[in-house]
């Protein structure tokens, strides 16, 4: 019997081929289908970044239009899940609710014609455009309101934080709010993405397969992160706290929120990003005194850690963007989970095209010939 060398989480053993996306840790590299997360994140937008992503090319004009009409079309949740949620715990995570939101729409579409192009674009299509209108939808619903309808004249941006408060949004925070959306949408072999193709290696439907990675990505090593970035931000109160929190974390060995990564060990690109876009929003609506708190804390981790390769993730600035667009702190998980669809189905359509269920081995560690014992004599 061949021996294997034991990987804790599975660390650095290929789970799959890909073509989807691409990451450098050493040079702070990610790109999508080939091209650079930086020229995505300023030239293009979510739904043709998804495109290209799902399809593995940029859509031509007129196929993006298509695209963007079927979203708008689709956009509208089934009454009787709109009841359902209604039935849910006003104290109930939104990731909860959208997991089991999303797990319930296969119940509407059951059937699994995964040899089927057209079954597949429509499940695609009805994904991208629901999970949005259902994290909206709860949001409200457990604040005793019915949910906002979407508008089909707004973009997928702008439309879901519109359905948030029935507010159009300003442009500026829509625009921002859509490259945050191009950030999240993709990154490699995950803990979420690997879920999604594990599931989908049985050939269950696409609902099930998104449900189990939003089960995945709401923990709070993945995608659950950016929330305890801002309650620790909140906890550490002012820039003075700052460098005496680091050091009681170093000396404790707790872990810093935000900071760090399995694959990056430089600056995350995405982290940039977003500290850019934070600033767009500060000029615009006013400063936030956690930026600062956030900006000396980078400097001191990097002092105390850069030497490792520790410096901020994604999850770092996230919060602070969404903050600033007066997201409750709750729902930066399911925004991330609304990108990240996306990626998912990516993965998804990839793992049909040449698919074999997963079925890793593992290491035994336990006893053997063990006695039974009767329950009168234990």
């Amino acid at each position: 019997m061949m021996v294997c060398e034991y990987k804790p989480g599975l660390e650095g053993i290929p789970a799959a081929q890909s073509s989807i996306s691409y990451v450098d840790g050493q040079k702070g590299i990610l790109e999508y289908r080939g091209i650079r997360i930086e020229e995505l994140a300023e030239k293009s937008t979510f739904l043709e970044t998804a495109y290209l992503l799902i399809w593995g090319k940029l859509p031509s004009k007129e196929e993006l239009e298509t695209f963007e009409h079927e979203v708008r079309y689709h956009r509208r949740i089934k009454y009787r899940i709109r009841d359902m949620m209604k039935c849910f715990p006003e104290s109930g995570h939104p990731m909860d609710a959208l997991q089991a939101s999303a797990a319930a729409l296969g119940l509407f579409y059951s059937l699994r014609d995964l040899h089927n192009p057209v079954y597949i674009r429509d499940s695609v299509v009805r994904l991208i455009a629901t999970i949005p209108t259902m994290v909206a939808a709860f949001q409200l619903m457990r604040k005793g309101n019915d949910p906002v309808r979407p508008r089909d004249d707004l973009d997928y941006s702008a439309n879901f934080l519109y359905m948030l408060d029935e507010r159009e949004p300003d442009p500026l925070m829509a625009r921002v709010f859509d490259i945050c959306l191009i950030l999240q949408v993709e990154h490699t072999m995950n803990a979420s993405t690997f879920s999604a193709r594990v599931t989908a290696s049985t050939l269950t439907d696409p609902y099930a397969v998104v449900a189990s990675a939003v089960g995945t990505l709401g923990g709070p090593l993945h995608g659950g992160a950016n929330e305890e970035v801002i309650q620790m931000l909140e906890k550490i109160g002012s820039v003075e706290n700052v460098r005496p929190y680091i050091e009681h974390c170093l000396e404790t060995k707790s872990k810093i929120m935000g900071f760090g990564h399995r694959v990056y060990k430089v600056k995350d690109p995405r982290a940039i990003i977003l500290q850019g876009l934070a600033e767009q929003l500060f000029e615009k609506f006013g400063h936030d005194k956690f930026y600062d708190i956030a900006q000396e804390m980078e400097r001191v981790v990097e002092e105390k850690l850069g030497s490792k390769g520790i410096y901020p993730n994604i999850d770092f600035y996230s919060g602070l963007v969404y903050r600033k667009m007066g997201i409750p702190t709750d729902l930066f998980t399911p925004i991330f989970a609304i990108a990240r669809v996306a990626g998912w189905l990516a993965h998804w359509k990839e793992q049909l095209a040449e698919n074999r269920i997963f079925r890793p081995t593992q290491i035994y560690n336990g006893l053997h010939e063990v006695t039974y014992t009767p329950i009168d004599k234990r």
